[in-house]
């Protein structure tokens, strides 16, 4: 078990947290996120202004649990007050991407562009053809996308042509040692 388990997670100020039956359901500004729980093993009690997660045994499994539904309940609160960002950037010569109504079009050296469905509760936008911003409430569900996006193209090992998150290293190799540079 985590030690921040033991410390509560603060509500701010426009944000509603109800529980109904085993699932949480927190609203503020941007949205409202539900998350199911498990009654068995955890007890959520909701104080002025606080949420504090117990476990009701020392159970192995509680333990864990414990840590990831405060983990789960802190992210769906900072989701619904500033949201979550992912930026990403491709690079390459030609290599580009593009919004086409509901879908992403993505040119990264494939014979044909690649189109992207973006999901409910996410938008996406492009800054000029290298940069693109993932935005939405749900901490999960933005990564997904992200992740998703960076498997159609991951950045190559040798020139670092691909699709890449804003702040990732891309460790490149040496070529052949007779090559000409």
């Amino acid at each position: 078990m985590s030690r921040l388990a033991k410390k509560p997670v603060h509500i701010p100020q426009g944000v509603n947290i109800r529980i109904d039956g085993n699932v949480i359901v927190v609203e503020g500004p941007l949205g409202k996120l539900e998350e199911k729980f498990l009654p068995n093993f955890i007890s959520i009690k909701i104080e002025d202004s606080k949420v504090m997660v117990e476990r009701k045994s020392d159970a192995g499994n509680a333990r864990a649990l414990q840590g990831l539904y405060w983990s789960l309940i802190r992210n769906s609160v900072t989701g619904v007050t500033t949201g979550f960002t992912k930026t990403m950037e491709i690079k390459g010569i030609g290599y580009k991407w593009e919004m086409s109504g509901n879908a992403l079009m993505i040119t990264a050296g494939f014979s044909h562009p690649m189109k992207f469905p973006v999901p409910a509760g996410v938008k996406i936008a492009t800054d000029g053809i290298a940069i693109l911003n993932i935005t939405g409430i749900n901490k999960q569900i933005v990564g997904q996308v992200a992740a998703n996006l960076r498997f159609i193209r991951p950045p190559e090992p040798y020139k670092g042509k691909g699709i890449r998150y804003k702040d990732e290293v891309v460790r490149l190799k040496e070529g052949k040692a007779g090559a000409k540079k």
